[in-house]
């Protein structure tokens, strides 16, 4: 179906938001080391003690809600409903108006409790804790416009706001933590707190902005569609709620599972025989250094998901099943196509990215192991998104707490075991993606029926294994060249990527109808495939 509203393909959408994704990312790479140097260990440890109160406020208070919006908006112009799409936004609006105002004040009045029970346990991150409240408000607000533009397939406002959302924060943060300093760490703490509201409010301000901009179409396509009978303010707001509650349990599960990572992991390491000083910091290896590494090259695949849930959720309202089956196929393709190297190129050069990044080797071992997690995740966020569209938002949270239960059994097992140590918790984590990743692929193919592509995910691979085989061979030959480490990876990376590229186009691993969707360069590049492949016809 060709929509009057101009919408982004799901693959243009997933582009726009994982380059948004990776902007939001580099902006806040640069807001930790400012903060580092500014706050200290101390200061940061003030603003962390309340960050995690916000973010647990703002998951349960809106983290589902752009995923049901988006399903629910998605489904009603696929019908042509455009005044039912609309009235879906109207109702989710209020609803997290209220949401938002109770989850706020509650952070606000709620502070005193947190301190007095000493559930935080410094006095002093009172005005942090305090100073997130605005953030709350505006941030539950912006989840509404969020999921409406990308229940239309329009992903531009969702990642405009972003970044100009993480602009904002940073900029405000750092300047206020510089500025309230001299008053004491508690301030200055709270000063970087408070810069996630003005952050929020910009970006609620850029969606208002498209909102306002797209009204007049919306407003033709509403007078010009057919009578079709409202559905009732009820109806609507329990069936986002049903959506979006397995949706936030999901978003909580993650924080959970780490703490649970922190709670046993170091004991565990201790039994093995490590001291306390070597558990913490084979702890950070694992959970500072290495999984950092793999979320941050997963950044296009939860981009492609997001993208995916209103594209299946509107080819399954329209009963369409072999639109929903391209579209899982390609979204799972592109996911190989990506987290493959991804694999390869992270465990080859584990050691010398350690050295490279972090200024020791030690976190090598287990970043080489986690790597294996960046295609498994990214496997699991796309079936996560498919499942989300179809309306089956329960189906990956049970799927992620049994794979969560294992892993857990499994770190308790292996991590005490002096050979396993803190490997045996990075397999345990492996394992914990692996089956949460296969769960999500049988019920896709119960719902859907899709056929998974071996013979792409061969041509990703081979391609890759090519790669990984220049990348080490370079890397080391440079470095023994007298080349600084750094530079060699670096160089090693670049000459990877290239190979990577090179080969899986010449292999067919890439359609030009595909390349064409691919904004700025993509129309310019894809007339020239034709001429090194075989064109491939299957595209959505």
């Amino acid at each position: 179906m060709t929509s009057v509203l101009g919408k982004d393909t799901f693959l243009r959408g997933a582009f726009i938001l994982a380059v948004a994704g990776i902007a939001v990312k580099l902006i806040g790479s640069v807001n930790r080391i400012l903060l580092s140097r500014l706050l200290g260990g101390e200061g940061i440890g003030l603003y962390q003690m309340a960050y995690p109160i916000y973010l647990l406020a703002l998951s349960i208070s809106s983290a589902g809600i752009p995923v049901a919006i988006s399903i629910l908006v998605a489904e009603r112009i696929a019908l042509s409903d455009y005044r039912g799409a609309a009235r879906v936004f109207r109702v989710s609006l209020a609803l997290l108006v209220a949401t938002g105002t109770l989850f706020a004040a509650g952070l606000f009045f709620g502070a005193d409790w947190l301190i007095g029970r000493h559930i935080v346990r410094d006095a002093r991150a009172y005005y942090a804790i305090v100073a997130l409240a605005p953030a709350v408000f505006f941030a539950t607000i912006l989840a509404s416009y969020r999921g409406y533009f990308q229940g239309q397939q329009l992903m531009t406002p969702t990642a405009a706001s972003q970044v100009a959302e993480q602009f904002v924060r940073v900029v405000t943060m750092v300047a206020l933590a510089y500025w309230l300093l001299p008053r004491g760490l508690e301030y200055a703490a709270a000063g970087a707190s408070f810069g996630a509201g003005p952050g929020a409010f910009t970006g609620l301000c850029v969606l208002v902005f498209f909102h306002w901009r797209h009204r007049n179409r919306l407003r033709a396509l509403e007078a010009a569609q057919a009578a079709v009978a409202p559905q009732p303010v009820k109806q609507i707001a329990v069936r986002l709620v049903r959506l979006a509650l397995p949706v936030s349990l999901a978003n909580i599960m993650a924080p959970a599972v780490s703490s649970i990572d922190m709670l046993i992991v170091p004991a565990r390491l201790e039994l093995a025989g490590f001291s306390v000083e070597r558990a913490t910091a084979l702890f950070g290896y694992l959970t500072g250094m290495a999984m950092p590494l793999v979320m941050m090259a997963t950044i296009p695949t939860a981009s492609l998901a997001a993208s995916l849930v209103p594209a299946v959720s509107e080819a399954n309202t329209l009963g369409d099943r072999g639109g929903v089956q391209r579209r899982v196929r390609t979204a799972l393709r592109l996911c190989c196509m990506i987290t493959i190297p991804s694999f390869v190129g992270l465990w080859v050069l584990a050691t010398p990215i350690s050295r490279m990044l972090y200024g020791t080797e030690e976190a090598g071992p287990c970043i080489a192991i986690l790597a294996l997690a960046i295609l498994l995740l990214g496997v699991h966020q796309v079936t996560t998104g498919a499942l989300q569209g179809l309306g089956r938002t329960a189906v990956p949270v049970v799927n992620m707490v049994l794979s969560a239960g294992v892993k857990v059994a499994l770190v308790w097992a292996l991590t005490a075991i002096p050979e396993y140590n803190i490997a045996g918790a990075a397999w345990a984590t492996n394992v914990d993606f692996a089956l949460a990743a296969l769960l999500n692929i049988y019920f896709v193919w119960r719902y859907t029926g899709f056929a998974f592509s071996f013979a792409d995910t061969a041509k990703a691979a081979a391609a890759a294994g090519a790669m990984g085989g220049v990348v080490w061979l370079l890397q080391a030959k440079l470095a023994g060249w007298g080349l600084s480490a750094s530079l060699a990876t670096l160089a090693a990376v670049l000459a990877g990527l290239a190979v990577y590229s090179l080969v899986l186009v010449a292999l067919g691993g890439v359609s030009r109808a595909e390349m064409a969707k691919v904004p700025v360069v993509g129309a310019k590049i894809a007339p020239w495939l034709s001429k090194i492949q075989v064109v491939r016809d299957d595209d959505d």
